[in-house]
C-alpha cells in the first residue's frame, strides 16, 4: 500500500480509514496512535490507521516505523522530505481504502475520541462533516482573531456556512475524496471545493486541546499565505471551467474605458483640428486609455490561453467537470431489466 521503497500491496477495501500527518512529534507519537486503535476498536468494522511522517528531524519517523511493524491495523508512509500538510494529507489520502476516511492533526489537539461523532453524521447522509472548535485555547489577536476573519471571508467567498474552515479534523466519504487534490495549502478548503461538485456538508462542534508538548507550526505570518489562498478558492470555484469569464469581464471593462477616453480625444482633435493639440492639453489622459486598453488586451489574451489550458487539463488527464452520487437504470446499458441504483 506504501507507494515508497518498500511497497506493501493493499488486501482490500475496509470502513475506515484514520489519516494523520506527523511532523517533529516524537513526544505523543505512540500515546496519540495508541488512543485512536483503542478508539476504533469500539467502532462496528474493519479501519486502517494511516501514519505519514512528513520529512520530520527528530525519532518520529522511527517510531512510526515500529508501531507499524508491531500493529497490522497501522500503514507507516515515510515521504522523503517535508512537503506541508496538504501534502501530507494527499499522500495519506492515496492509500487510504476505507469507504469513510478521517483526517486529523498529530499534535494531540484533536481528540480520537470524537471520531465516533463523525462516523455517526455521515450515516445521516452527509458527504463531509468538518470540526468545529467552538473553544479556543489560543492567543485572541495572533490566532483567534485573525482565524475568525478569514472564516468569515471564506464562507462568503466560497458560500459554504461553516465556523471553522482551518481544522484538519474531517470525516469524508472516499467518493468525495476522487475529486479532489490538495495543493499548498488548499486542505483547509477541501469543503469549499466539494460544495461546487453538490458535497452535502455539516459542522459538528469539537474540542481544542491544547498541546502536551512542542509548539505550534502556524503563526500570524500565516495570514498572507490565506489571504492567497482565498484568492484561488474563489477563482477555482467560480471560475476553473470557464477562465475567460472572469479575465474577459475585466479586459472589456478596461476596453471599454480606454476606448471612450481615446475617442475623445479623436473627437476633440477632429472638431478643433486646428486649435486643438491632443498630446499637449491631455497627455497624460490620452496616455492613460493607451493603457488601458493595451491592459484589455493582456487580460482577453490571458483568458483564452486560461480556457485553452483548462480544455486541456480535463481532456488529457479524465477530470470530470462534475460528481454523480449515483445512477439509476433498468438493467445493463443497452438492455431492458429491473431498476436498479448504481452508487458513485
Amino acid at each position: 500500500m506504501v507507494k515508497s521503497d518498500e511497497t506493501v500491496e493493499a488486501v482490500g477495501a475496509v470502513d475506515f480509514s484514520i489519516v494523520v500527518p506527523f511532523y517533529n512529534e516524537e513526544g505523543i507519537v505512540e500515546k496519540l496512535c495508541r488512543r485512536i486503535v483503542r478508539v476504533m476498536e469500539n467502532v462496528p468494522g474493519d479501519y486502517e490507521l494511516i501514519t505519514v511522517n512528513d520529512g520530520s528531524t527528530d525519532g518520529t519517523g522511527e517510531l512510526l516505523e515500529k508501531l507499524a511493524r508491531q500493529e497490522g491495523c497501522i500503514i507507516f508512509v515515510d515521504l522523503r522530505r517535508n512537503f506541508g500538510q496538504a501534502t501530507a494529507l494527499q499522500a495519506g489520502f492515496d492509500q487510504a481504502c476505507g469507504q469513510i476516511v478521517i483526517a486529523l492533526d498529530g499534535d494531540m489537539q484533536h481528540d480520537p475520541y470524537e471520531i465516533p461523532i463523525f462516523i455517526e453524521k455521515l450515516r445521516e447522509g452527509y458527504d463531509i462533516v468538518s470540526g468545529w472548535r467552538v473553544r479556543r485555547g489560543d492567543s485572541l489577536f495572533l490566532r483567534r482573531l485573525p482565524s475568525r476573519i478569514a472564516n468569515w471571508m471564506l464562507a462568503k467567498v466560497s458560500g459554504v456556512k461553516l465556523h471553522d474552515f482551518g481544522t484538519t479534523f474531517k470525516a469524508y466519504r472516499r467518493e468525495i475524496l476522487r475529486d479532489v487534490r490538495l495543493y499548498g495549502d488548499m486542505h483547509r478548503f477541501v469543503p469549499a471545493v466539494c460544495a461546487r461538485l453538490g458535497a452535502k456538508i455539516c459542522e459538528v462542534p469539537i474540542k481544542n486541546v491544547r498541546r502536551p508538548s512542542g509548539k505550534s507550526n502556524y503563526g500570524l505570518a500565516r495570514t498572507f499565505c490565506v489571504a492567497m489562498d482565498i484568492i484561488t478558492l474563489k477563482f477555482i470555484g467560480g471560475y476553473l471551467t470557464r477562465p475567460l469569464h472572469f479575465f474577459g469581464k475585466w479586459g472589456l471593462l478596461f476596453l471599454l474605458a480606454g476606448a471612450g477616453i481615446l475617442g475623445y480625444g479623436l473627437v476633440r482633435k477632429i472638431v478643433q483640428w486646428n486649435t486643438f493639440h491632443l498630446f499637449t492639453q491631455h497627455g497624460p489622459l490620452m496616455a492613460l486609455g493607451f493603457m488601458l486598453v493595451l491592459a484589455a488586451m493582456l487580460f482577453l489574451a490571458t483568458g483564452l490561453i486560461g480556457e485553452l489550458l483548462m480544455r486541456i487539463y480535463f481532456e488529457s488527464s479524465g477530470a470530470q467537470t462534475y460528481a454523480v452520487r449515483r445512477v439509476v437504470r433498468k438493467g445493463p446499458p443497452g438492455k431492458l431489466g429491473e431498476s436498479e441504483e448504481t452508487p458513485n
